[in-house]
């Protein structure tokens, strides 16, 4: 599956010019995994400290504007969001399931997970891939 280099989207094989952003196309078109998107490494590579800081605190990305930049920042801010408001609701959810001993239980393994797809993105930051999340990671809120 063949994706533009510079905005990640899908693209015919053949195509001499990106149909969404208009980029040029160089000779062979990114491959990437099911499901990943094909980061430019030039900007991955320029970005990477802003897309890891958008897993810890995904709203620097938003007040400085950085998202609309690049789209590498983009999709991790994207990721980043999606992950707080994962661990949000779900604290939200086992906080008030702590009248009953399964609340406890609940909250150490919404705080786990948390961790672990924290950690999954910025291994995804540092080598420069734009894949999404596992279980949560197929949903946009940035547009």
């Amino acid at each position: 599956m063949a994706f533009c280099g510079k905005c990640g989207e899908k693209v015919s094989d053949g195509v001499k010019f990106c149909p969404s952003c208009g980029a040029r196309m160089t000779g062979s078109p990114a491959v990437a995994e099911v499901g990943e998107i094909q980061a430019d490494p030039a900007d991955a590579e320029q970005n990477k400290g802003m897309a890891i800081i958008a897993y810890i605190l995904f709203f620097i990305p938003l007040l400085t504007g950085d998202h609309n930049k690049s789209p590498f920042v983009k999709y991790h801010t994207n990721q980043g969001l999606t992950l707080f408001l994962f661990s949000a609701g779900a604290s939200i959810v086992s906080s008030l399931l702590m009248i009953i001993i399964i609340g406890f239980v609940l909250m150490f393994l919404v705080g786990l997970a948390s961790l672990a797809l924290c950690i999954i993105g910025i291994l995804n930051v540092v080598n420069g891939k734009m894949k999404p999340l596992p279980v949560i990671g197929k949903y946009t809120i940035l547009q």
